[in-house]
């Protein structure tokens, strides 16, 4: 059994960069991502801002040497786990590797395509565009990809999925089941989901104000995040050694309701406290929040009071991320995961772009200027619809 599990590397595409050195590049300048909708073909362009990878689906599919008809899904996810690979170092084929990937969306882009052409004509339409329909197809297409066969599995727990992905990973390598597992996750713009979104009416049609008092809502993004767990033994052996763990990690459901968080963010605070004990941290061990921060009335409030509920009067240095990406639902943990390590690594605390009028309800404020600090442990939050509510811990090895 492997007690302690390692990150080895890290993946990312987003829009702010197409790699990790790009995205940090982005983080570092306070460039965010948000623009006018370029790819995706919606009656919203023009209206509600997003923030997409700049690469098209053609430009992906070159790279990559897949179909045209893979849906963006799947070649975000196989970007970025491919980077994530390469970074560690580590030869996957000798080790029993296992791929756990978490999307929301599926291969919803290419179903849509398929759909308007079916409607005009029962007898048009590729077949190509509708069979990996399902969120399973994506990790398979990249899981197949990579090479990887010993443990492939996907989780779908809405904004919680990507962090639900690599806590399961971590625990498969501790128990001794898998020496390597790339986990994260990926999602792709869709016009369901941008439907959908704005039906809840919690969009903003400017660039979203994370964990600000006069905050509209969300900007919906897409992209893909990846880290590379090792066990210890493993770690031991690699010609660079890895300089992050993955220390601490809960899920809490707590089911208030199905869209919103509860106000007094009961299952936030559980995730949080159920993270620092598996890490066995107190709540002043923390040096940094990397915040779920969507931007929305009820979830900033929800994940403010549990965190003001936990810190009592200690509050860590915190920003939102999310005000560079928007929000990348199934990814947002996996990009975010990256992110967290990025910091530990680098030494820094990221902004919370467009930040102004602290929160009245909370004695606290997110960070507002990039900061250059000696990291030990950062939390990561990722809080998903129905209550899912999962926190992550990274620690610097000593």
């Amino acid at each position: 059994m492997s007690k302690n599990v390692y990150i080895a590397g890290v993946g990312v595409i987003s829009a702010i960069g197409n790699n990790v050195a790009e995205n940090l590049a982005s983080l570092k300048n306070n460039s965010p991502g948000m623009g006018d909708m370029q790819r995706l073909e919606s009656n919203h362009k023009g209206k509600l801002p997003v923030a997409e990878v700049k690469l098209s689906n053609e430009s992906l599919c070159q790279q990559l040497g897949l179909p045209l008809h893979t849906s963006r899904t799947a070649l975000l996810s196989t970007i970025a786990a491919k980077e994530a690979i390469e970074n560690s170092g580590v030869t996957i084929k000798k080790y029993r590797t296992g791929f756990i990937s978490a999307n929301s969306v599926g291969g919803m882009d290419k179903t849509e395509n398929f759909f308007i052409e079916f409607l005009n004509d029962n007898n048009a339409g590729d077949l190509h565009e509708v069979v990996n329909h399902e969120c399973g197809a994506v990790t398979e297409i990249t899981a197949d990809h990579l090479g990887i066969s010993d443990f492939v599995t996907t989780i779908s727990t809405a904004c919680s999925s990507s962090a639900n992905s690599i806590f399961l990973g971590a625990r498969l390598i501790r128990q001794g089941m898998l020496d390597v597992v790339v986990a994260g996750g990926t999602d792709a713009l869709t016009k369901f989901t941008l439907n959908g979104f704005n039906t809840l009416m919690i969009l903003d049609s400017q660039f979203c104000q994370p964990m600000d008092e006069n905050r509209r809502g969300l900007n919906l993004g897409e992209g893909a995040g990846y880290v590379v767990l090792v066990s210890e033994k493993l770690a031991g052996s690699l010609d660079v050694k890895p300089t992050v763990q993955l220390t601490g990690w809960a899920n809490a459901n707590h089911a208030h309701h199905q869209t919103a968080s509860s106000p007094d963010g009961t299952g936030n605070l559980l995730a949080m406290k159920g993270a620092l004990k598996k890490a066995e941290l107190n709540p002043s061990d923390i040096d940094y929040i990397n915040l779920h921060g969507t931007g929305t009335n009820n979830n900033d409030i929800a994940e403010g009071t549990a965190i003001k509920n936990l810190f009592a009067g200690n509050y860590p240095l915190m920003s939102s991320t999310k005000s560079f990406t928007g929000h990348t639902l199934g990814a947002s943990g996996g990009i975010e995961a990256v992110y967290s390590v990025l910091a530990i690594q680098e030494g820094l605390i990221f902004s919370n772009l467009r930040f102004e009028t602290q929160m009245k309800e909370l004695p606290f404020k997110p960070v507002t200027k990039l900061q250059q600090k000696e990291i030990k442990n950062v939390m990561s939050n990722s809080f998903g619809f129905g209550g899912n509510c999962s926190s992550l811990v990274f620690s610097k090895n000593a």
